[in-house]
């Protein structure tokens, strides 16, 4: 089995292809023949060594928190899927170790749903940890019909699904993203204003009574701006300011969550969620992937092909 690890904290740099064992079905999971992970902003702050505070790690680690596969093997008690089913998944598990970045990964029932039919392997890889950090921060604010929101970061890996998310509920998107991003905005149903100083007063012009929820999903000084022109200045969430509950906002991590994951894998195949996948990259080029990713102006997801040779 082939997979990318850390012998201890580090960056693209120490990232190595590797031949670990491979790993059981053990009770409560299920093996998956990985097809594709998605590549996520966590992914390199934990190898790093920035959350060490607020998760274990343990080495060698393999990185990784989402995947399409094939269950390979089950646990006896997993009688939730059949050898041969293919799924998706945000696999987290208590600790940090072995995840995605592999041909082969052991993952809790509890963190997988059917595969959408709708989305080949590479889109499927690309929808379970940043579909669920959207889906749960818009079910967080209540966000339905009727209200204006505003997105921050829409463009990217998270934001493309909250706009479409919150599009599906019969609200009004307003997306901040670069210039070269506000066709593709306009696609997804949202209307882009360009972020940087003096965006609350662009916001105004599009929302004069202001917005009704706000989601900030890029960080900076998002938090700020978003009470500006929020009808209830509470009213907003952040998956990067931990510190936006002492204001009265909501943090939000995403949580493994299979019926979570069905909504999103239905929302795909009833038509009414794409999956934007930025680039690929082999297994072995996961260094390359995340140096994509750390350059921040990615338009959907980047994924890793674990098929390509």
């Amino acid at each position: 089995m082939r997979a990318i690890a850390l012998q201890e904290y580090g960056g693209p740099e120490d990232l190595e292809l590797r031949e670990p064992p491979a790993p059981k079905a053990v009770p409560g999971e299920v093996l998956v023949r990985v097809k594709a992970a998605g590549v996520n902003p966590g992914d390199w702050k934990v190898a790093a060594g920035y959350l060490d505070s607020a998760m274990e790690a343990r080495f060698p680690l393999i990185p990784g928190w989402e995947v399409s596969g094939v269950v390979e093997a089950r646990g006896f008690d997993a009688t939730e899927f059949e050898v041969g089913d293919e799924v998706v998944g945000y696999i987290w598990k208590d600790w940090v170790q072995n995840g995605g970045y592999a041909e082969l990964v052991s993952a809790p029932v509890r963190t997988l749903a059917r595969k959408p039919e709708s989305l080949n392997w590479l889109q499927a890889a690309g929808l379970p940890l940043a579909g669920l950090t959207a889906y749960q921060a818009i079910q967080r604010l209540d966000i339905g019909s009727g209200d204006t929101v505003l997105i921050h970061a829409a463009s990217g890996g998270v934001g493309t699904f909250g706009v479409q998310i919150v599009t599906a509920r019969g609200a009004r998107v307003i997306g901040t993203a670069g210039g070269r991003n506000h066709d593709y905005l306009r696609g997804l149903g949202a209307e882009p204003v360009t972020y940087g100083d003096g965006l609350s007063g662009r916001v105004r012009e599009l929302a004069p009574d202001g917005v009704d929820a706000a989601l900030d999903f890029v960080g900076g000084d998002a938090v700020a701006v978003s009470r500006d022109v929020l009808k209830n200045p509470n009213r907003v969430a952040s998956i990067v300011d931990a510190t936006i509950t002492e204001k009265g906002g909501h943090h939000v991590w995403a949580r493994p969550n299979s019926a979570d994951l069905g909504v999103l894998c239905a929302l795909a195949d009833s038509g009414k969620l794409s999956v934007t996948v930025d680039r690929t990259f082999p297994l072995a080029a996961a260094a390359d992937a995340w140096r994509a990713v750390q350059e921040g102006h990615t338009r959907g997801k980047i994924v890793l092909d674990v098929d390509a040779n």
